[in-house]
C-alpha cells in the first residue's frame, strides 16, 4: 500500500518521492506516512475500513467548503483504502499543555490556547451540520438510545463488576433506562465530533486544526463539550474548566442566541458523567481485561473525576447514584488517585492552646493569626455559630475586613502551592488562628480551601481542631 501512496504522490505533484517515514498513529488502525519529495510535504494515510475513509474524507471536504479549518484531501486511491492529505506539521494541542497537565497548575499560554480550540467547536457542531448528509457517518448516522447502552453496559461489565462491588444489577439497569432517555432529550441537528480531545487537534502558525472526526455523526451538543473539558488525565482545575466553558458559551450563542445557561448547563452535567462512564469502561477492558497497565494508572483519574461530579448527588437517578458514590470511596482508588498530589492541610485553632503540629514533619508553611479582623464572638448572639454559618459569614463578609486580609493570604500561599507543585513536593500546612477557633479562623480556612481547589489540582485536607472536625475536601 505505501506503493500507492506514493503513486497517489507523484500524479498530485508531479515529484517523485524522495523520503516516507511512517508516523505514529496514537492507537489507530490507520497507518500513516510523511511524504516528501522536492519542496513538497504531505500525509499519506492506509485505512482498513473503505466506509471510515469514506467518512473522513467526505467529512473533511464538505467541512473544508464551511471554512472550517481541517486538511484537506488532496487525492484518494481507487478502491478507496488509502489517501493523501495536507501536512499541518508536527505541533499537537496535547503536547502544547503538556506542562499543565503533568503538574496540574496552566499557564497562562496554556489557558488561552485551551479556550480559543473550544472556541471553535460551535461552528463545527453547527456549520459542519448544514447540508451535511448524515448516511456518510461511519459506524451509525446518529446519537442514538444503542450506543448510551453499549456504553453503560460497557461500563458495568468491564469495569464495575472488575472492582468486586457488589450491586443490584436490575435496580442499575432501571436507573440506566431513565438516564438514557434524559441524554436523549435534546438531539438537536447538529454535528458531534465523538472525539475531541486535545490530542485531535493540530496547531499550524498557532491556528487550530481538527483531525480524525470519522467518528462523528449527528448528536446532542453537549456530549464534545464534555468530552473536552472533563477529559480525565488532564487535571483541568475547576477554574479553567469554568473559563473553557464560559469560552464555549460566548461562541455557541451565535448559533443559539436564546440559550438557556442554566438548562445548558443542567444536560452538561449529564453528560459529564455519561462520558465519565464511558472513559472508565475503556479503562476496565483495556487494563483489567487486555491486561495493559497503561490504563489502569489512568482509572484514578477518572474515579477523580466522577468522585467531584458526585459532590452535588444525581437525585434523579438514586441507586446509580448510590453505587457510583460507593466506587469513588473505595480504598483502591481513593488511595491510588490521590498518592502523587500535593496535600494542603489546611487548620483552624485557638492561639491558647498552641500552634497546630506539623505532622508530616516537614514543618514551614504559613500561620496567619486571624485576631487583627473584626471579631463576631465578642457578641453574645454569635457565640452558638461557627465560620461555616450562614449568621458567621455575612457579620464577616458585611464588615469586609476579612476579604482584604484573605486576598493577602492567597496571593501568599498560591505561589507557594504552583512552586510545590513544580518542584513534586507532598506536602503544605496553612493554619489559621484566632481568639477562640470558632469563627474567623474557621471561616478562613474553609474558604482557603475552596479557593484552592478551584485553582490546583491538589489534595486538601481541613481540620478544625477546636471544632473537632476533619474532612477532606
Amino acid at each position: 500500500m505505501e506503493e500507492v501512496l506514493k503513486q497517489l504522490f507523484e500524479k498530485y505533484t508531479g515529484q517523485k518521492v524522495d523520503e516516507i517515514t511512517e508516523l505514529n498513529s496514537s492507537g489507530s488502525n490507520r497507518r500513516y506516512f510523511r511524504l516528501r519529495g522536492g519542496l513538497v510535504s504531505i500525509i499519506g494515510v492506509i485505512g482498513t475500513s473503505q466506509e471510515e475513509n469514506n467518512a473522513f474524507i467526505t467529512l473533511s471536504r464538505h467541512f473544508g467548503e464551511k471554512g472550517i479549518n481541517v486538511p484537506k484531501v488532496f487525492a484518494v486511491s481507487n478502491d478507496g483504502m488509502a489517501y493523501i492529505q495536507e501536512d499541518l506539521g508536527d505541533s499537537i494541542l496535547y503536547n502544547e499543555v503538556s506542562h499543565g497537565r503533568e503538574s496540574g497548575e496552566y499557564s497562562s499560554y496554556e489557558r488561552n490556547l485551551l479556550c480559543k480550540v473550544v472556541e471553535k467547536l460551535p461552528k463545527i457542531q453547527f456549520k459542519g451540520a448544514d447540508g451535511l448528509d448524515w448516511n456518510v457517518c461511519y459506524p451509525e448516522p446518529a446519537f442514538g438510545e444503542r450506543m448510551i447502552l453499549f456504553d453503560l453496559n460497557y461500563f458495568k461489565y468491564c469495569f464495575l463488576k472488575a472492582t468486586g462491588l457488589d450491586f443490584n444489577e436490575v435496580r442499575l439497569q432501571d436507573d440506566f433506562e431513565k438516564f438514557k432517555e434524559d441524554l436523549l432529550e435534546d438531539m438537536g441537528e447538529t454535528f458531534m465530533y465523538r472525539d475531541f480531545q486535545a490530542r485531535n487537534v493540530m496547531l499550524k502558525d498557532d491556528v487550530p486544526y481538527f483531525i480524525d472526526f470519522q467518528g462523528g455523526r449527528k448528536g446532542p451538543i453537549y456530549y464534545d463539550v464534555a468530552s473536552f473539558i472533563w477529559q480525565a488525565r488532564a487535571r483541568y482545575p475547576e477554574d479553567l474548566k469554568e473559563d473553557m466553558l464560559s469560552a464555549y458559551l460566548r461562541s455557541v450563542r451565535t448559533f443559539l442566541p436564546d440559550l438557556d445557561e442554566a438548562h445548558f448547563r443542567e444536560k452538561l452535567r449529564q453528560f459529564v458523567l455519561f462520558r465519565n462512564l464511558q472513559t472508565l469502561g475503556a479503562y476496565g477492558f483495556r487494563g483489567y481485561f487486555e491486561k495493559k497497565p497503561h490504563f489502569l494508572a489512568s482509572v484514578p483519574f477518572a474515579i477523580d473525576n466522577l468522585r467531584r461530579l458526585l459532590r452535588k448527588p444525581f437525585d434523579k437517578y438514586p441507586y446509580m447514584n448510590e453505587v457510583l458514590t460507593k466506587l469513588t470511596r473505595m480504598q483502591q482508588f481513593y488511595e491510588i488517585a490521590e498518592d502523587k498530589r500535593l496535600e494542603v492541610s489546611i487548620y483552624s485553632f485557638a492561639y491558647k492552646k498552641g500552634i497546630p503540629v506539623d505532622s508530616s514533619g516537614n514543618g514551614g508553611g504559613y500561620v496567619f493569626d486571624c485576631r487583627a479582623v473584626n471579631n463576631p464572638g465578642k457578641y453574645e448572639y454569635y457565640r452558638q455559630f461557627n465560620g461555616m454559618d450562614k449568621e458567621v459569614i455575612k457579620f464577616l463578609e458585611d464588615d469586609g475586613e476579612i476579604l482584604f486580609f484573605l486576598d493577602n493570604v492567597y496571593r501568599l500561599v498560591d505561589v507557594h502551592v504552583k512552586r510545590f507543585i513544580e518542584r513534586k513536593f507532598t506536602h503544605l500546612q496553612v493554619c489559621f488562628g484566632c481568639t477562640g477557633g470558632q469563627h474567623r479562623s474557621v471561616y478562613c480556612a474553609e474558604h482557603l480551601a475552596e479557593h484552592l481547589a478551584k485553582k490546583f489540582d491538589v489534595k486538601i485536607k481541613i481540620t478544625h481542631r477546636e471544632l473537632d472536625i476533619e474532612k477532606m475536601l
